[in-house]
């Protein structure tokens, strides 16, 4: 499964991440978002050409749109389908291209280091 992170969206997790593309877990069909602000949509289902798909199993629920995750007005708050959490190495993403085979930690690991940031009272960029 692949997400898109969407540029114009404000997000504390997200800072930095706009545009890519990225491989993620998916555990269930659950989580369809419907009546989301499209304004507010952070992420997105993707298939393999990167453009936003409601096509199974590219979009697991269906949700309308293609999201995948939206973000709060304020840019503080994430609310998403996909598992990140599951992979922060390298080693545990669904897909990759061979070029990061040597990379410590995989781009979802700089979500975790934006709210981390943010925590601690820096502002993440």
């Amino acid at each position: 499964m692949s997400v898109r992170v969407e540029k114009g969206v404000t997000n504390v997790w997200l800072c930095g991440m706009e545009g890519s593309v990225l491989g993620v877990w998916v555990a269930h069909g659950e989580g369809r978002l419907v009546g989301a602000d499209s304004a507010r949509v952070a992420l997105r289902y993707v298939g393999a050409d990167g453009r936003p798909t409601q096509r199974y199993p590219f979009n697991p629920n269906g949700s309308p749109d293609a999201a995948a995750g939206v973000a709060s007005a304020d840019g503080r708050h994430l609310a998403m389908m996909p598992h990140p959490e599951r992979c922060v190495r390298p080693w545990q993403l669904p897909m990759k291209p061979k070029e990061w085979s040597r990379l410590e930690t995989a781009p979802w690991q700089r979500m975790f280091d934006n709210a981390f940031l943010w925590a601690s009272g820096k502002v993440p960029s």
